[in-house]
């Protein structure tokens, strides 16, 4: 061995020991990576955080909505043979029954068969459950996204760190795992983030249209139902009520 080779490899054995290689930790493989890889992990964690604030936003509201189309089925569940009346409030079935209600008030148009009249209630109803169950949509798509092109993005940062890797053995002439490792890792993080991201986004997209497509059905199966009730029982007019109270 050269003498002049000892020289210069012995302190570097002997620095590598003392700060024990290098940092494999998540935050060292970030701060090592080149900038690139960098920019794609920011992004892609930052995507993730908004997936996570939208998951959690659209939970909750599919709970409150599956809570009033419960409420607007109840309604429609044959009871005491009782015409239901518009309730108060702002919600999901105060919404649907007070469409329905108003065309059932105005009672059937001149010429107008039952099927007419029970389908103009149901239009209105299911047009107003549409409006509500709108509401839970935007934010949707971007988790579909997300999870279709998170793990390609990562792969991107991958294919960049090696690549970037690769030209730094080119240069060191040094093919030895403890020269490659590092670059490896740090690349295979990118990737690592892009499922992390990808994975909760697409279960949390399907699991959230499974449960939209859900309330949707039941909303409009209720509304089918209140408007074929309203249909059979005929509007107190006015006049109606005038001459019973003069009787």
């Amino acid at each position: 061995m050269n003498p002049t080779d000892t020289a210069t490899t012995l302190p570097d054995i002997a620095a590598v020991a003392l700060h024990g290689g290098p940092d494999m930790s998540m935050l060292g493989l970030f701060l090592q990576a080149d900038w690139v890889v960098k920019g794609v992990m920011i992004a892609l964690a930052l995507a993730s955080v908004i997936c996570w604030a939208v998951i959690v936003e659209k939970s909750l509201l599919l709970g409150r909505l599956g809570r009033e189309v419960r409420q607007l089925v109840a309604a429609a569940t044959p009871g005491s043979g009782q015409t239901p009346a518009a309730p108060q409030g702002e919600g999901l079935a105060a919404r649907v029954l007070r469409a329905g209600t108003r065309e059932w008030r105005d009672g059937r148009e001149q010429g107008e068969s039952r099927f007419e009249y029970r389908h103009r209630m149901e239009h209105a109803m299911r047009h107003a459950l549409s409006i509500e169950l709108r509401r839970v949509e935007p934010g949707l798509p971007f988790l579909a996204t997300t999870g279709a092109v998170a793990p390609f993005i990562g792969l991107f940062g991958t294919v960049w760190g090696i690549m970037n890797s690769f030209a730094g053995i080119a240069q060191s002439n040094d093919t030895s795992l403890a020269v490659v490792a590092p670059g490896i890792a740090e690349a295979l993080f990118a990737t690592a983030i892009g499922l992390i991201a990808a994975i909760p986004a697409v279960m949390a997209y399907n699991r959230l249209l499974v449960r939209l497509g859900r309330l949707r059905q039941d909303g409009q199966a209720a509304s089918a139902e209140l408007a074929s009730t309203l249909s059979r029982r005929p509007p107190v007019v006015a006049g109606s009520r005038a001459s019973a109270a003069a009787e």
